[in-house]
C-alpha cells in the first residue's frame, strides 16, 4: 500500500509540474540544435590503409612467424607515423601553417587485432585537406621507413577520395538534439522534485491530513467563493418613530 502511495505521490508532482518539464526540455532540445546546426564547424574524416609486410626473397617463405612479427612491427609503426619525423615534413609538403604536434591531434592509426593493415584517420574542417593530410602521410611514412629503420616492407593500398557529397562525421545534430531531449527530461524531473521538496507550505486540507495525520472537520471558505446575495426588491417600509401621543397605525 505504501509503494502504492508513493507512486501516486510521484505522479502527482509530475503532473503538476509537467510545464517545467516540457519548457525546459524544448529549451534543451532548441539550444543543442542551434548550436549544432549554426556554431559548431563540420569536421570531416577521410582514411588510407597501408600493409606492413616483410620482403621475401626465394629461400623464404610465407609462415606465422613471420606474420606475427608483421603485426608486432605496426604498434611501432602506429608511434612513428604520428612523430615529427613524419609529420614534419607532411607539414612542409602541404605547406601547412601549423606544428607537427598539432597536426598529430588530427591523425590516428588503426588496425585490426591480429593483422598487417594499418589505417591512417584524418579529421579535419575540410574534407579536401583531410584526403590530401591522409595520402600526404602514407606517403611520407612510406619514404622514410627505409631510413629509419632499414627495411622496405610498407605499402599503400588505398588512397584517400572526396566523394562528391562528402558528409561530416561530426556534429551530428540529431543525435545531439535526441541527447538533450533525454538530459532536458531528466533536468526538468530532477527540478520538479527539488521544488516539491523545498516547498513546506499547505495548500489544500489533504496536506493537513497527510501532515498531522488528523481528519479534517471542518473547512473556512474563501470569501470570494462566497455567492453574492441577489437583489430581491421589497415594498417601502416607512418607519417611523411614533410621536408623544400618538400610537402605532395613527
Amino acid at each position: 500500500m505504501e509503494e502504492t502511495i508513493s507512486l501516486r505521490e510521484l505522479f502527482t508532482v509530475l503532473r503538476k509540474r509537467l510545464w517545467l518539464i516540457v519548457l525546459i526540455t524544448i529549451i534543451a532540445a532548441t539550444v543543442s540544435g542551434v548550436i549544432s546546426f549554426f556554431v559548431l564547424t563540420p569536421v570531416y574524416e577521410s582514411k588510407t590503409q597501408i600493409l606492413v609486410n616483410q620482403a621475401k626473397n626465394d629461400q623464404q617463405l610465407y609462415n606465422t612467424q613471420t606474420v606475427q612479427t608483421n603485426v608486432q612491427l605496426i604498434n611501432t609503426y602506429n608511434d612513428i607515423i604520428t612523430s615529427p619525423a613524419i609529420l614534419d615534413k607532411v607539414v612542409k609538403e602541404l605547406k601547412m601553417d601549423k606544428s607537427a604536434q598539432s597536426l598529430s591531434g588530427q591523425i590516428q592509426v588503426t588496425s585490426a587485432q591480429d593483422s598487417q593493415v594499418a589505417q591512417i584517420v584524418v579529421q579535419d574542417t575540410s574534407a579536401k585537406r583531410a584526403a590530401q593530410i591522409a595520402n600526404t602521410t602514407a606517403s611520407v611514412f612510406q619514404k622514410q621507413v627505409p631510413k629509419l629503420m632499414n627495411v622496405d616492407n610498407v605499402k599503400v593500398l588505398s588512397k584517400a577520395t572526396v566523394g562528391e557529397s562528402a558528409s561530416p562525421i561530426k556534429p551530428q545534430p540529431l543525435l545531439n538534439i535526441a541527447i538533450a531531449v533525454v538530459v532536458g527530461l531528466m533536468a526538468g524531473i530532477g527540478l520538479s522534485f527539488l521544488l516539491e521538496y523545498l516547498d513546506n507550505t499547505l495548500k489544500t486540507e489533504q496536506d493537513i491530513e497527510n501532515i498531522l495525520d488528523l481528519p479534517v472537520i471542518g473547512v473556512v471558505t474563501n470569501i470570494k467563493d462566497v455567492p453574492k446575495p441577489s437583489n430581491v426588491s421589497r415594498p417601502d417600509v416607512a418607519a417611523r418613530v411614533p410621536q408623544r401621543g400618538e400610537t402605532y397605525g395613527s
